[in-house]
């Protein structure tokens, strides 16, 4: 299942984190819940998981992907996310946006939840587009970013 914090993944079948049916203030929550029943239609979605995509998860207040961790009645399972692998993608986006926030944006990042020392952190070192097609102005870009 492929998820984003924004809309930027509808186009090809993606959903958006609110698929997750989070609660709307995260930052008031202490320990937000998924608000899905393990016999609904997502449910079953759910179910069959293997893989969450979630990109520009840096965007997403770190609550919402503890939330995804307590989807583990939903897999039956008591493993970390439900024994689903959660590929966290784009840390070069925003923090997550707090209304009003000063510090609260620091305190709302994933780096601060609980689930980042059980994160496998992998690094991408060879630029495909640039490796496969030659896209010279690919590597520019890269290299300046």
């Amino acid at each position: 299942m492929a998820v984003a914090s924004l809309g930027s993944l509808q186009h090809c079948g993606g959903r958006t984190a609110l698929g997750f049916k989070l609660p709307l203030n995260l930052a008031s929550e202490e320990t937000p819940m998924c608000n899905i029943s393990k016999s609904s239609a997502r449910g079953a979605l759910l179910q069959q998981c293997k893989l969450i995509v979630w990109d520009e998860c840096t965007m997403s207040h770190k609550r919402a992907i503890e939330a995804l961790d307590r989807l583990q009645d939903i897999q039956s399972n008591r493993k970390l996310m439900g024994g689903v692998v959660v590929l966290l993608g784009d840390f070069r986006q925003t923090l997550p946006v707090i209304e009003r926030g000063t510090a609260d944006e620091i305190s709302a990042c994933l780096k601060t939840s609980y689930l980042w020392t059980k994160v496998e952190k992998l690094y991408l070192t060879t630029n495909m587009r640039v490796q496969l097609f030659h896209d010279v102005e690919s590597g520019a870009y890269a290299q300046n970013s």
